[in-house]
C-alpha cells in the first residue's frame, strides 16, 4: 500500500528482510502493513486468503507472497533459504476452536507440526536472528481461575486447539534449549495473546465478524455462550508487543528469548454478552440471541497477567475496550457503506496514542 511512513522503532526494521507466515490472516496482514510501513522488506508464507472481502487483499501490499502449505517441511524450507529472513513472525495456524472439534488432525498436524517444519527451517538460514512464535491465551491448563495465568503456569488444552497451540509451546521451549541456545544461533521466543478484535477479520465462529455478517444481513445473531469471559483487545496492541519483543532479540539480547504474554487490562476482560452490548452503541439494530444447541467444550473464564512484559518491555496496552470497541466499528461501517479502509488510519491513531512520531508521505 503506497505512501505510508511510520517512523517507529528507529532503524530496527527499516530494510529487515523480515518472514511472517499467516501473513494473509487477520492479525498477519495488520502486522504486515505495519512492518510494511516501516520500511521492512517483508515477505509472507501462507494459504490463500480464506475469507472474501480478504484483510490482505484489500491492503494490495507491496511484498512477497509465498502461497504454501506450512505442513510441507521440503518445500518450506526451500523457500525460507531463498527469503534468509532476518527475523521471523510465525502466525500461521489452525485458529478455531470448533473447526478443531470437527478437524482435529489438521489442526494437530498445522499447529504442531507446522511449528516444528518453521523451526526446522530456521535452524538453516545464514542471516537469521530472531523468531517469535506465535500462540495463544489458550495453550494454558484453564483452571477456570479469577485472576491471570503467567508465563510460567501450566500448558493444557481441552479442545484441540487449545490442546495443539499448547504442544507447540512444549515444542518451542524444547527447540530453544537443544539448538537455539548456541552461540550464534537464533534467539527464540514464544508470544501469547488474549482476544484480538479489530477491522477486517472475516473468520468464521468470531463473535465481531459474525455480528457484522448479522448486522449487514438485517438478521439476529446466533450466540453460544454470552457469559464466557475473555481478554479482549485491539489487534495493534498484542502486534506492537510482538514487534517490541522482536527488536530486543534483534538488538541479541538473550534474556528475552522466552514466553511472553500481552494481554489487555483488566478492564478489558469481558464477557461475550458484554461485548455484544458495547457494540449495540455504534449498530442499535444489532440483536442476538442464544442458541440452544449442544456446543463443545469451551473456556468459561480466562484471564492474562501480562506483568513480565509490562515490566521488561515496558509494554502495556493503550487503547482500553471502549476505544477498542469504537475503532473496530468503525473501520467496520466505513467499509460496509463506502468500502472505505481505514487500516492506515488507525495504524496512524494507535502510533499517536503511544506517543511516537509518524507521518504520512504522498
Amino acid at each position: 500500500m503506497e505512501g505510508l511512513v511510520v517512523k517507529d522503532f528507529g532503524a530496527t526494521y527499516r530494510g529487515k528482510r523480515v518472514l511472517v507466515t499467516g501473513h494473509s490472516g487477520f492479525k498477519g496482514s495488520w502486522l504486515s502493513l505495519w512492518l510494511s510501513s516501516m520500511g521492512a522488506d517483508v515477505h509472507g508464507i501462507s494459504l490463500p486468503p480464506e475469507y472474501s472481502p480478504s484483510h490482505f487483499s484489500l491492503l494490495a501490499l507491496d511484498m512477497q507472497s509465498h502461497w504454501l502449505d506450512i505442513r510441507h517441511l521440503e518445500t518450506l524450507q526451500q523457500t525460507v533459504a531463498r527469503i534468509d529472513p532476518e527475523i521471523i513472525f510465525h502466525l500461521a495456524a489452525q485458529p478455531l476452536v470448533r473447526r478443531s472439534y470437527r478437524d482435529p488432525q489438521t489442526t494437530w498436524q498445522t499447529n504442531l507440526n507446522g511449528t516444528i517444519n518453521i523451526l526446522e527451517s530456521a535452524r538453516n538460514c545464514s542471516a537469521l536472528k530472531a523468531v517469535i512464535c506465535i500462540t495463544t491465551d489458550k495453550c494454558y491448563e484453564n483452571k477456570e481461575w479469577h485472576w491471570g495465568y503467567r508465563e510460567n503456569d501450566a500448558l493444557g488444552g481441552h479442545d484441540p486447539y487449545s490442546a495443539s497451540k499448547a504442544a507447540a509451546e512444549i515444542a518451542i521451549a524444547s527447540y530453544r534449549k537443544a539448538f537455539f541456545s548456541a552461540p550464534q544461533m537464533p534467539l527464540l521466543a514464544s508470544a501469547r495473546a488474549g482476544n484480538v478484535i479489530g477491522g477486517g477479520d472475516w473468520c468464521e465462529d468470531r463473535i465481531i465478524p459474525d455480528l457484522v455478517r448479522a448486522v449487514s444481513a438485517g438478521k439476529s445473531l446466533e450466540i453460544r455462550s454470552p457469559n464466557a469471559t475473555r481478554p479482549w483487545q485491539h489487534v495493534l496492541e498484542c502486534l506492537y508487543g510482538y514487534l517490541l519483543l522482536g527488536e530486543k532479540l534483534l538488538e541479541g539480547k538473550t534474556e528475552f528469548a522466552e514466553a511472553w504474554n500481552f494481554g489487555p487490562d483488566a478492564s478489558s476482560n469481558c464477557t461475550v454478552a458484554g461485548i455484544l452490548n458495547g457494540m449495540k452503541k455504534y449498530w442499535p439494530e444489532l440483536a442476538w440471541f442464544t442458541s440452544s444447541a449442544n456446543q463443545p467444550h469451551e473456556a468459561g473464564l480466562l484471564h492474562l497477567d501480562s506483568s513480565k512484559a509490562r515490566l521488561k518491555l515496558n509494554w502495556k496496552p493503550v487503547w482500553d475496550l471502549e476505544k477498542t470497541l469504537e475503532k473496530t466499528a468503525e473501520w467496520y461501517s466505513n467499509f460496509i457503506t463506502a468500502e472505505k479502509i481505514l487500516s492506515i488510519q488507525q495504524l496512524k491513531e494507535y502510533q499517536t496514542a503511544l506517543g511516537h512520531d509518524s507521518e504520512k508521505s504522498f
